[in-house]
């Protein structure tokens, strides 16, 4: 291999011979370098007045040549030996140009995540003369935490002279000695990428504090954020391409083996990053998508991530598109057969029309489910809000019903559906569903809809509002756009602005309070339940009419089945019939016409 890696912009080709010339030297077995080798980096570091960096295995072999700009070198991925118990069998040697030896950040970050067997820095001066050299290594473990030691800086001669054998011997029985079953498994760390577009609704520090959330809820850690200002995506990158230079450094020096961005990125754009960076590259979608896949427990909250995720990775197939799906006759589709990749693609269709149509039939069986609910006349209430607002602690408040509540995003994803009793002695049917985000995917509210329709269907949505969240108006907003998405834009709907056992300002619970229908909450403490329960009633009423009706006493178990499926205010026997003041919905006005006296009459009676 003869290769150069880094930055070869405006080399000459003497010094680009140079350099590949450095894949020539052999470094006897057990030595760190040699003299010779050293001596030619610094000649090259001085002419160039950049950093040069050269990787060697233990067989003394040089298999990769880097060089960086005048600033440092980006240190490129050398393939070793990955295990939590034995160093990677690679040393790293490279120069720092007119500047001290000290190891920087970014090396240090690079000899913990490659597990290099050594990490040195060689200061060198504008005339190419070698001054002094400083070494980095892998000392074992801290709280399951690598930890490093430096040593120097030494003469180059002292360098030379290290028994690079016993040194390494001596740290993998360190490492082999501390290492657990829990170090054995690699850890994400992820570092998040967001893009300050100007039409951006959120600020771009704000939706990167929520995919921090995200991240970590889907068992990330987070090592850091980085965001660049831009008017537009790039087509290839997403980001500007010095931008990749500038996170590929911090990727390194933070120890990030993952990346997150703040956007979906196009199936091309992820391959370019994946090529860049050396690294899994995952968006918002494909990690929302991963945490509903963690979360989903029935069978048709399994089926409709499978669906939302195989529509997804899809177009991310790579290949030449819809070239490879022309295999139906005709000129260009003759030759060996399907390739991989459109065996591949068939199957994913396959699949996907396989879960569309057992969906289709769950939908079905809710429909029907819907119906049987709709044919004893209770009033439907669905709880909509941003996910982590408190809809299932509230559904476990006011009906027992014992779903999972967690401080996490999207802890529940399946609908429940529990009786909840109002104090005008009505009944209705209250429903959790899945909680929106900003920047839902559009393949989950696809994927969702047979779910999400009892959304659709309901006679009253319930708002649930974080209002200790400084971004609660936003989050509304997010709410508001899926519902639009959805078609249940002109329900009706009442705020509740939950958590307010979170605010101290007084005034703000007021102010929260003033806004036309809505109420303010503690699902948690309870505090402001009964005024809950009133508002909905009163919502619910709005959707009735009072009618009075009178009933022949042929006909007395029409009272017993108004008992049942409406609000009876009053019954008074009379010689003509059963008088009967009562609340109907416009369906059950029409079904119960015949019995309908005049409103005047109604009016007379009360």
């Amino acid at each position: 291999m003869s290769e150069i890696c880094g930055d070869l912009d405006g080399l000459k080709k003497i010094i680009k011979q140079e350099l590949e010339g450095l894949y020539l030297f052999s470094i006897p077995y057990g030595q760190t370098a040699t003299e010779e080798l050293l001596t030619a980096m610094a000649k090259i570091t001085g002419a160039l007045g950049r950093e040069i960096a050269v990787y060697i295995n233990r067989r003394g072999q040089i298999i990769q040549v880097a060089v960086g700009d005048t600033r440092t070198v980006t240190l490129p991925l050398a393939e070793g030996r990955r295990s939590a118990s034995r160093l990677s069998g690679i040393r790293c040697i490279h120069t720092h140009p007119q500047t001290s030896s000290q190891l920087s950040n970014v090396d240090i970050a690079t000899l913990k995540s490659l597990r290099l067997d050594l990490m040195a820095a060689m200061s060198v001066s504008s005339d190419g003369t070698i001054e002094e050299i400083t070494i980095g290594f892998v000392a074992g473990f801290s709280n399951e935490e690598l930890e490093t030691q430096t040593a120097g800086p030494l003469p180059m001669s002292e360098f030379i002279n290290i028994d690079l054998n016993y040194l390494l011997s001596y740290l993998e029985r360190q490492l082999g000695s501390q290492t657990t079953t829990s170090l054995l498994m690699e850890k994400e760390t992820a570092l998040l990428v967001g893009v300050d577009f100007p039409h951006n609704a959120w600020s771009a520090e704000d939706s990167l504090a929520e995919l921090a959330q995200l991240a970590e809820t889907a068992g990330a850690s987070v090592v850091g954020s980085i965001i660049q200002k831009r008017n537009h995506p790039d087509p290839s990158l997403f980001i500007g391409s010095g931008k990749v230079d500038e996170i590929r450094l911090l990727q390194q020096e933070l120890n990030a083996n993952l990346l997150i961005f703040d956007d979906e990125l196009s199936p091309a754009q992820q391959r370019n990053l994946e090529k860049a960076f050396g690294l899994k590259i995952l968006d918002r979608t494909a990690l929302i998508l991963d945490i509903f896949a963690q979360r989903a427990h029935s069978h048709e909250g399994k089926l409709q991530v499978e669906l939302a995720q195989l529509r997804y990775n899809l177009p991310r197939l790579g290949g030449q598109g819809l070239v490879l799906s022309r295999l139906g006759g005709g000129i260009g589709t003759r030759g060996p057969g399907e390739t991989k990749l459109e065996v591949d693609r068939r199957r994913i269709r396959t699949r996907i029309h396989d879960i569309e149509t057992q969906i289709t039939m769950l939908r079905n069986h809710r429909k029907l489910h819907r119906e049987r609910r709709q044919a004893v006349n209770l009033p439907n209430i669905a709880l909509v809000g941003y996910t982590n607002a408190g809809k299932s602690t509230l559904l476990n408040y006011l009906t027992s019903a014992g779903v999972l509540a967690e401080d996490k995003l999207f802890a529940t994803l399946d609908p429940t559906t529990r009786l909840i009793h109002l104090p005008n002695r009505q009944e209705a049917l209250l429903t959790d569903t899945v909680g929106f985000i900003h920047k839902l995917p559009h393949q989950l509210i696809a994927a969702f809809r047979a779910t999400l329709e009892e959304v659709i269907h309901a006679d009253l949505l319930l708002h649930v509002v974080d209002a200790s969240h400084p971004r609660y108006q936003e989050q509304s907003d997010a709410v508001f756009h899926v519902l639009r998405e959805l078609g249940a834009e002109s329900k009706s709907i009442l705020t509740v602005f939950n958590k307010i056992d979170r605010i101290d300002n007084e005034f703000v619970k007021e102010r929260l309070t003033r806004q036309e229908s809505s109420t303010a909450i503690s699902a948690l403490t309870g505090d402001g339940i009964d005024n809950l329960l009133e508002a909905i009633s009163n919502a619910l009423r709005k959707k009735t009419v009072d009618e009075l009706l009178r009933i022949p006493y042929d006909c007395s178990s029409i009272l017993s089945e108004l008992y049942d499926t409406a609000t009876v205010k009053n019954v008074d026997y009379q010689d003509e019939g059963i008088y009967v003041t009562v609340s109907l919905s416009p369906d059950q006005k029409g079904r119960y016409k015949m019995y309908c006296l005049d409103t005047n009459a109604l009016g007379d009676e009360e």
